[in-house]
Protein backbone atom coordinates (compact mmCIF):
# COMPACT_ATOMS: atom_id res chain seq x y z
CA UNK A 1 0.00 0.00 0.00
CA UNK A 2 0.82 3.56 -0.85
CA UNK A 3 -0.24 6.83 0.35
CA UNK A 4 -0.86 9.64 -1.82
CA UNK A 5 -0.73 12.99 0.58
CA UNK A 6 -2.92 10.99 3.55
CA UNK A 7 -4.74 8.98 1.19
CA UNK A 8 -3.78 5.42 0.92
CA UNK A 9 -3.87 3.77 -2.34
CA UNK A 10 -2.59 0.83 -3.93
CA UNK A 11 0.18 -0.09 -6.09
CA UNK A 12 0.16 -0.65 -9.36
CA UNK A 13 0.59 -4.03 -9.59
CA UNK A 14 -2.29 -4.56 -6.86
CA UNK A 15 -4.42 -2.48 -8.59
CA UNK A 16 -3.74 -5.17 -11.38
CA UNK A 17 -4.34 -8.06 -9.20
CA UNK A 18 -7.46 -6.71 -8.23
CA UNK A 19 -8.51 -5.68 -11.36
CA UNK A 20 -7.94 -9.45 -12.62
CA UNK A 21 -9.43 -10.76 -9.75
CA UNK A 22 -12.23 -8.31 -10.10
CA UNK A 23 -12.86 -8.53 -14.61
CA UNK A 24 -13.79 -10.96 -17.01
CA UNK A 25 -10.39 -11.69 -18.65
CA UNK A 26 -10.81 -9.82 -21.63
CA UNK A 27 -11.74 -6.39 -19.84
CA UNK A 28 -8.66 -6.80 -16.90
CA UNK A 29 -6.34 -7.68 -19.95
CA UNK A 30 -7.85 -4.40 -21.45
CA UNK A 31 -7.02 -2.65 -18.19
CA UNK A 32 -3.84 -4.05 -17.56
CA UNK A 33 -2.60 -3.34 -20.96
CA UNK A 34 -3.80 0.56 -20.58
CA UNK A 35 -1.67 0.65 -17.69
CA UNK A 36 1.38 -0.98 -19.18
CA UNK A 37 0.75 1.41 -22.06
CA UNK A 38 1.12 4.55 -19.87
CA UNK A 39 4.48 3.12 -18.05
CA UNK A 40 2.50 3.04 -14.67
CA UNK A 41 3.78 -0.29 -14.23
CA UNK A 42 5.57 -3.03 -16.15
CA UNK A 43 5.78 -6.77 -17.19
CA UNK A 44 8.78 -7.26 -14.65
CA UNK A 45 6.73 -5.49 -11.85
CA UNK A 46 3.70 -7.44 -12.79
CA UNK A 47 5.64 -10.65 -12.75
CA UNK A 48 7.34 -10.35 -9.79
CA UNK A 49 4.08 -9.45 -7.75
CA UNK A 50 2.39 -13.04 -9.57
CA UNK A 51 5.72 -14.63 -7.80
CA UNK A 52 4.49 -12.85 -4.35
CA UNK A 53 1.00 -14.19 -4.36
CA UNK A 54 1.45 -17.69 -5.66
CA UNK A 55 -0.59 -19.98 -4.23
CA UNK A 56 -2.81 -17.62 -3.38
CA UNK A 57 -6.53 -17.25 -4.50
CA UNK A 58 -6.68 -15.54 -8.20
CA UNK A 59 -3.09 -16.35 -8.81
CA UNK A 60 -3.99 -18.36 -11.48
CA UNK A 61 -6.00 -16.07 -12.95
CA UNK A 62 -3.19 -13.50 -12.56
CA UNK A 63 -1.22 -15.70 -14.36
CA UNK A 64 -3.77 -16.21 -17.40
CA UNK A 65 -4.38 -11.85 -17.57
CA UNK A 66 -0.35 -11.28 -17.51
CA UNK A 67 0.25 -13.78 -20.67
CA UNK A 68 -1.87 -12.00 -22.85
CA UNK A 69 -0.87 -7.68 -21.28
CA UNK A 70 0.81 -6.36 -24.57
CA UNK A 71 1.78 -2.99 -23.40
CA UNK A 72 1.55 -1.75 -27.15
CA UNK A 73 -2.11 -1.40 -27.17
CA UNK A 74 -3.17 2.21 -27.48
CA UNK A 75 -6.84 1.46 -26.88
CA UNK A 76 -9.02 -0.27 -24.58
CA UNK A 77 -11.09 -1.43 -27.80
CA UNK A 78 -7.50 -2.48 -29.22
CA UNK A 79 -6.67 -4.78 -26.42
CA UNK A 80 -10.07 -6.40 -26.12
CA UNK A 81 -10.06 -7.41 -29.84
CA UNK A 82 -6.77 -8.92 -29.72
CA UNK A 83 -7.28 -10.97 -26.92
CA UNK A 84 -10.77 -12.41 -27.69
CA UNK A 85 -8.74 -12.97 -31.30
CA UNK A 86 -6.25 -14.74 -29.28
CA UNK A 87 -8.71 -16.87 -27.10
CA UNK A 88 -10.30 -17.91 -30.00
CA UNK A 89 -6.99 -19.89 -31.25
CA UNK A 90 -6.16 -17.61 -33.21
CA UNK A 91 -1.98 -16.98 -33.56
CA UNK A 92 -1.30 -14.09 -31.42
CA UNK A 93 -1.46 -10.72 -33.65
CA UNK A 94 1.87 -7.58 -33.28
CA UNK A 95 0.20 -4.47 -31.69
CA UNK A 96 1.11 -1.81 -33.39
CA UNK A 97 2.96 -3.00 -36.32
CA UNK A 98 5.04 0.06 -38.62
CA UNK A 99 5.46 -1.27 -41.90
CA UNK A 100 8.15 -0.17 -43.92
CA UNK A 101 9.30 0.50 -47.85
CA UNK A 102 12.86 0.13 -48.43
CA UNK A 103 13.76 1.88 -45.01
CA UNK A 104 10.73 4.28 -44.92
CA UNK A 105 7.77 4.52 -42.81
CA UNK A 106 4.84 3.75 -44.44
CA UNK A 107 1.92 3.39 -41.81
CA UNK A 108 1.60 1.94 -38.24
CA UNK A 109 -1.30 -0.88 -37.97
CA UNK A 110 -2.95 -1.87 -34.68
CA UNK A 111 -2.65 -5.43 -35.30
CA UNK A 112 -0.28 -7.66 -37.72
CA UNK A 113 0.69 -10.51 -38.82
CA UNK A 114 3.68 -8.97 -40.56
CA UNK A 115 4.91 -12.18 -42.16
CA UNK A 116 1.67 -12.81 -43.89
CA UNK A 117 0.99 -9.12 -44.48
CA UNK A 118 -2.48 -9.25 -42.56
CA UNK A 119 -3.66 -6.71 -40.47
CA UNK A 120 -6.81 -5.50 -38.85
CA UNK A 121 -7.70 -2.06 -38.10
CA UNK A 122 -9.94 -1.34 -34.92
CA UNK A 123 -11.97 1.30 -36.24
CA UNK A 124 -13.71 3.83 -33.39
CA UNK A 125 -16.18 6.59 -33.21
CA UNK A 126 -13.37 9.30 -33.87
CA UNK A 127 -13.76 8.41 -37.61
CA UNK A 128 -16.49 10.71 -38.35
CA UNK A 129 -14.23 13.13 -38.16
CA UNK A 130 -13.66 14.12 -42.00
CA UNK A 131 -9.92 14.87 -41.79
CA UNK A 132 -8.91 11.28 -39.54
CA UNK A 133 -11.05 9.52 -42.52
CA UNK A 134 -9.03 11.13 -45.45
CA UNK A 135 -5.78 10.22 -43.83
CA UNK A 136 -6.80 6.73 -42.83
CA UNK A 137 -8.08 6.22 -46.54
CA UNK A 138 -4.57 7.27 -47.76
CA UNK A 139 -2.72 5.94 -45.72
CA UNK A 140 -4.62 2.36 -46.41
CA UNK A 141 -3.89 2.81 -50.11
CA UNK A 142 0.05 2.98 -49.12
CA UNK A 143 -0.18 -0.35 -46.93
CA UNK A 144 -2.32 -1.99 -50.02
CA UNK A 145 0.05 -1.05 -52.39
CA UNK A 146 2.44 -3.19 -50.49
CA UNK A 147 0.35 -6.16 -50.73
CA UNK A 148 -0.90 -6.37 -47.31
CA UNK A 149 -4.66 -7.83 -46.59
CA UNK A 150 -6.31 -4.91 -43.96
CA UNK A 151 -9.35 -5.73 -42.19
CA UNK A 152 -11.45 -3.25 -40.37
CA UNK A 153 -13.54 -4.14 -37.24
CA UNK A 154 -16.11 -1.79 -35.36
CA UNK A 155 -17.62 -1.82 -31.89
CA UNK A 156 -20.67 -3.13 -33.99
CA UNK A 157 -19.12 -6.00 -35.65
CA UNK A 158 -17.31 -6.91 -32.43
CA UNK A 159 -21.09 -6.85 -30.19
CA UNK A 160 -23.05 -8.52 -33.48
CA UNK A 161 -20.63 -10.22 -35.48
CA UNK A 162 -17.36 -10.98 -33.72
CA UNK A 163 -17.71 -14.67 -35.22
CA UNK A 164 -17.85 -13.57 -38.75
CA UNK A 165 -14.96 -10.88 -37.87
CA UNK A 166 -12.99 -14.69 -36.76
CA UNK A 167 -14.31 -16.26 -40.27
CA UNK A 168 -12.77 -13.61 -41.85
CA UNK A 169 -9.12 -13.20 -40.27
CA UNK A 170 -8.57 -17.07 -40.41
CA UNK A 171 -9.68 -17.03 -43.84
CA UNK A 172 -7.20 -14.15 -44.90
CA UNK A 173 -4.15 -15.87 -42.90
CA UNK A 174 -5.16 -19.34 -44.89
CA UNK A 175 -4.88 -17.81 -48.13
CA UNK A 176 -1.63 -16.13 -47.00
CA UNK A 177 -0.10 -19.17 -45.43
CA UNK A 178 -0.97 -20.87 -48.78
CA UNK A 179 0.92 -18.88 -50.86
CA UNK A 180 3.90 -18.37 -49.13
Amino acid sequence: MSRIGRIPVTTAARTCWDVARWLDVVEAVAHVDSLVHQRVTGPADLTAYLGQRRGERGARRFADVLSLVDGGAESLPESRLRVRIVRAGLPRPVTQHVIERNGRFVARVDLAWPDLKVAVEYDGLWHHDPDQFHRDRRRLNRILGDDWIVLHVTSRRMAEDFEGVLTEIRTALRRRRATR
